[in-house]
This record gives structure tokens, sequence and C-alpha cells, in this order.
């Protein structure tokens, strides 16, 4: 999604290349005069492709919307800063959008008349424990765009905790997970290997919507933790949706290399 203003100062991205100058191109010599959505296309030809820098021979289909009152942007941002998913759809012929209530399967879709495109808050993951393992996975969620929370009430793990763009709190985990007011788009992974931290974070968000509820430890140890949680009024179903052991087998049998550092004299 990219926005252009007037004067040619984007926000976004649909390409990463040479599309984007074109449209702000066009937009500085033209301005911006259309009064209607339309649905353009790049990279017809090979000369195009080569040009959009899209070798491949493929094409990039663009929705080119003016906005104007119909176009209901304040009441989206207002969606958004409530942390709704929402649905905007818009009509092509008239350039008028509505907003509907979205669920987190819902994709992006486009016939011609109407176009449809999700919005809503980032993919969060909370995270149980701020460990090395946690530092790892943290930083590919990060990468991945998800919001990433660290829960972590021990001080000798939060005071080292340096991972740029998650959020570190040391709150216990069950009211943590209480407090997120977890849904659709929440994964969840304690990964501390203490059942007085792991289970309480697992006895709540096994009752939430987060469509991945997870915990370290090998199978004899999950086996154990979900007797444990039997204990805290969870069902059958709610227990069955627990993932354990997190993580994909990959045959390891050492730990990962550290970064060293070599000097020269």
């Amino acid at each position: 999604m990219l926005a252009v203003r007037g004067d040619g100062h984007v926000v976004g991205s649909v390409s990463g290349g040479c599309i984007e100058d074109d449209l702000i191109d066009r937009v500085r010599r033209q301005g911006i005069e259309q009064t209607k959505p339309e649905a353009v296309k790049y990279g017809i030809s090979a000369e195009e492709a080569h040009r959009f820098g899209l070798p491949c021979g493929g094409t990039i289909r663009l929705v080119l919307e003016p906005l104007t009152r119909e176009s209901g942007i304040a009441a989206l941002c207002a969606a958004l800063e409530s942390g709704r998913l929402v649905a905007r759809t818009l009509d092509m012929t008239t350039g008028e959008a509505r907003l509907e209530p979205a669920q987190a399967t819902d994709g992006v879709l486009f016939d011609e008349k109407r176009f449809l495109t999700i919005h809503g808050p980032r993919y969060r993951m909370l995270v149980i424990g701020a460990g090395q393992l946690s530092w790892y996975l943290c930083s590919i969620a990060v990468g991945l765009d998800y919001q990433v929370t660290v829960c972590d009430p021990r001080e000798e793990y939060t005071e080292e905790w340096d991972v740029p763009g998650t959020t570190i709190v040391r709150t216990m985990p069950d009211d943590t997970v209480m407090d997120m007011k977890l849904d659709e788009r929440c994964a969840v992974v304690a990964l501390t290997h203490d059942p007085k931290l792991d289970d309480l974070a697992l006895m709540e968000a096994l009752k939430t919507l987060a469509f991945y509820v997870g915990a370290l430890g090998s199978r004899r140890n999950n086996a154990a933790r979900r007797e444990r949680l039997k204990e805290f009024d969870l069902s059958d179903a709610e227990l069955a949706r627990l993932h354990g052991s997190v993580g994909i087998y990959i045959g390891s049998r050492t730990p990962p290399r550290s970064p060293c550092r070599f000097s020269r004299k």
C-alpha cells in the first residue's frame, strides 16, 4: 500500500522499485486529477517488465484511489486506533467505501467492481520468559512484523533484555494475558521452563481466542503440564489447543554458535 501526496511525498510501498517512481512522477507532472478509483497494470510487455523491475515477466495490478469524503479515511483511522479489525470495501464505480467487521482469516478481494482490503492491529505475540531462547524467537517475530510483548517478573532476566522492537513487562503472566485481551491474531509461547510462570500464562491463554498457544518442554513434561492444568477447570477442548513441544525438529545436537570477534595486531 502506498500513499502519494500532491507534491509527490510518499509513505509505504507497492514494489520497492520503479513503480513508485513512476507514480510519483505522474503526480508531480499531472497532479491528482482522477475523481474515481481505477485499476492499472504494470509489466504487461517485456519492455515494461524490464523497466519496472519485473524481469520474470510478471505483472503488478494496482488500484489507484483518490481520497475524497466518500473514502471514509477518518472512520478507518478511528477503527484502527480503537484496535478493531475491519474490512474496507471500495466501490470502484462511485468511490464510496464502507467498513464492516472482519475475521482474522479474511484477505484481499478484487472483482473489478469492488476492492476489499483488511485493516487492523498487527499480529501480536506474547512470550513468557526473557531468556536466551526468547531472544532468538523474538528476533524472528519482530522481523515478521509481530507486535511482541515479553513477560518475565524475574528482574535478573529483564534487566539484560535488549531485543529492539519488543516490549518487556514484569507483571505476572496470568495478569498479562488478561490485560492484553488476546484475540484471533495473537500467539502465546511459554519459554521459562518454570511451571510457576508458564502454567499461569497457559491457564488463561487457553481460554482466549489466540490462534496459537504453546509451551517449551519434552513430550513427558507437556503431558505432566496438561495434568496440572486440569486442576484449573480447563476443558478437554481447551487443553487440546496446547501445542507442545513448541518448535520444529531440525536434528541439531549443539547450541547456536556465539558470535566471535577477532583482532589483529
